[in-house]
């Protein structure tokens, strides 16, 4: 959102919060790994699907084809 002004936080140069003008207080704060995946289109999309109520089961399913293609490619 164009209102907040995201700083990295004083204390963990990991973690970064979101400013509403000059205000001291945070109104949010953040991962790099959260801004990353907040911010690329193609990646929030992935985050939403794998973190929806029934998301965990096509996780899985995902994971182990993947996992299973990577473990495959030196046997061709």
């Amino acid at each position: 959102d164009i209102k907040y002004q995201w700083r990295p936080s004083k204390g963990n140069e990991n973690l970064f919060e979101a400013h509403v003008g000059k205000s001291a207080k945070p109104a949010w704060s953040a991962s790099r790994a959260d801004l990353v995946f907040g911010s690329n289109s193609e990646l929030r999309a992935l985050s939403e699907v794998y973190a929806s109520d029934d998301g965990d089961k096509k996780f899985v399913a995902d994971f182990i084809k993947a996992w299973s293609k990577v473990m495959d490619l030196d046997r061709s």
